[in-house]
């Protein structure tokens, strides 16, 4: 089959959306497939062949690993050559349209919340991963918080605030501590920190002005846990132990910054509540395909859902494929059922 990867894209996240793309690319070449990878932000600007000629004369894949720090989106678009406004690339579209199916390596914004999702659609692309609706709902912490509570899911108490740079102190003596900030529509922990005191939720605050809103959630101690939902059935939970601090960008993408184990060594009870949460969730949002939730779960067994992923990574240390070989699916078969689900679901 002709297959588009689309990766990278203007997001927080594009380094990891890159490495997955090129993995996925890999894979599903190793499958026999005719994969390209396309950068969504820069199109096809770095590829020589002429667009009607690219399934047939496949670029050349570089390798690709994540960097410690989050990419500067300034130099990102600077970077650029095409001059315009939009956010997908020249050709892209065009590309896509000749492809039988388009995988989604993308995460975060402009790829995980729905926008480029519809955009297929209104083009008559199959893609994979959900659709345009449940991934708005999913990539917005607030609403996915507000949907599921009433179905007897437990989150962690939160409230969400837009706020200026007049409103800090106000913040600052009001609330509670230890609390987690966090963007209301990021992923890979972009943004995400921990406050134990006053100046750390100051800094938090001053380091997520510019998003205007964000959450300010309850901070429950113990083990970190996340479960995978593919095609209708949950997976293997496994849990995450970082070396030091907590499960932020830096702990999720370096390798041997964290343990990880899977499955998760807990109570079978608690690992069936986990497992049926995540297909509460994933249903409650009107997600297809794959989704991966991040959990807590307390000293005492409460489980804690804190969020929802609709396009987890899948680097060399994201949990998804972990999870998927924990049942004897290895990462290029994990692929394949991507693409024969998105097939299946929106085939032309």
């Amino acid at each position: 089959m002709k297959i588009v990867v689309l990766c990278g894209g203007l997001s927080m996240e594009r380094n990891v959306s890159i490495t997955s793309g090129t993995l996925i690319c890999k894979a599903l070449r190793a499958l026999g497939h005719r994969a390209v990878l396309v950068d969504m932000f820069y199109g096809l600007e770095d590829i020589d062949t002429p667009v009607s000629e690219i399934f047939e004369n496949l670029p050349e894949l570089r390798e690709a690993h994540v960097a410690a720090e989050a990419p500067d989106m300034d130099a990102v678009i600077a970077a650029r050559k095409w001059v315009s406004p939009s956010k997908i690339g020249k050709g892209v579209l065009e590309l896509c349209q000749m492809a039988d199916v388009v995988f989604l390596g993308l995460h975060g914004a402009c790829g995980e919340d729905g926008r480029i999702q519809a955009t297929l659609d209104l083009l008559g692309v199959p893609y994979t991963g959900s659709g345009y609706l449940g991934s708005a709902l999913a990539m917005d912490k607030d609403l996915t918080k507000r949907i599921v509570a009433p179905l007897g899911v437990r989150t962690p108490d939160w409230h969400t605030i837009r706020y200026a740079q007049a409103d800090i102190e106000g913040i600052v003596s009001e609330q509670k501590l230890p609390v987690v900030v966090k963007p209301v529509d990021s992923g890979s922990s972009v943004g995400v920190s921990i406050a134990h005191s006053a100046e750390e939720l100051r800094a938090a605050l001053r380091d997520n002005l510019e998003l205007g809103r964000v959450i300010l959630e309850e901070y429950i101690a113990g083990r970190e846990i996340d479960v995978g939902v593919l095609d209708g059935e949950s997976l293997p939970s496994i849990e995450i132990i970082p070396k030091k601090g907590f499960y932020d960008y830096v702990n999720k993408y370096q390798a041997g910054a964290t343990v990880e184990i899977c499955p998760t060594p807990i109570a079978p009870e608690i690992e069936q509540r986990l497992r049926e949460t995540a297909l509460t969730v994933h249903n409650a949002l009107g997600l297809s395909a794959y989704s991966r939730s991040d959990y807590i779960v307390d000293a005492s067994g409460e489980i804690y859902f804190l969020e929802i992923n609709t396009l987890p990574g899948m680097t060399p240390t994201s949990l998804m494929p972990q999870e998927a070989a924990a049942v004897g699916i290895d990462y290029n078969t994990l692929c394949q059922r991507i693409v024969d689900i998105a097939l299946r679901e929106r085939g032309k």
